[in-house]
């Protein structure tokens, strides 16, 4: 039986990524050993990933929630004017001017696809 370590990734009120094991709550702070993992999911609006995501005048509050497609390649972000927008991930580029804002949005009908 191989052991594995579940590992989670937080984003603190003060705009900061911090690195935990589960359940120890063990605070990883190697950054090599954290760049080297492999995330499974992605909803942070913070870290190098995601730089691109940011316009030049937004404040660190502007953009709420982020979340990345099971397929890893594209993030859909949600912000404070009501703009749902999409971008390639990862999004390394400051200021990347290639996010599509969507006007209009539908789901299925059993739910399962927005």
């Amino acid at each position: 039986c191989k052991f594995s370590v579940v590992i989670s990734k937080v984003s603190t009120g003060s705009y900061k990524r911090q690195v935990y094991e589960v359940p120890s709550g063990k605070q990883l702070v190697d950054q090599a050993v954290i760049d080297r993992i492999t995330w499974a999911t992605w909803t942070s609006v913070l870290g190098d990933e995601v730089i691109g995501i940011w316009s030049r005048h937004a404040e660190k509050a502007d953009v709420n929630c982020a979340c990345v497609s099971h397929s890893g390649i594209n993030l859909v972000t949600g912000d404070d004017f009501g703009m749902v927008k999409l971008f390639d991930f990862p999004c390394p580029e400051k200021f990347v001017r290639t996010c599509f804002c969507m006007v209009t949005a539908t789901s299925t009908v059993d739910s399962r696809v927005l």
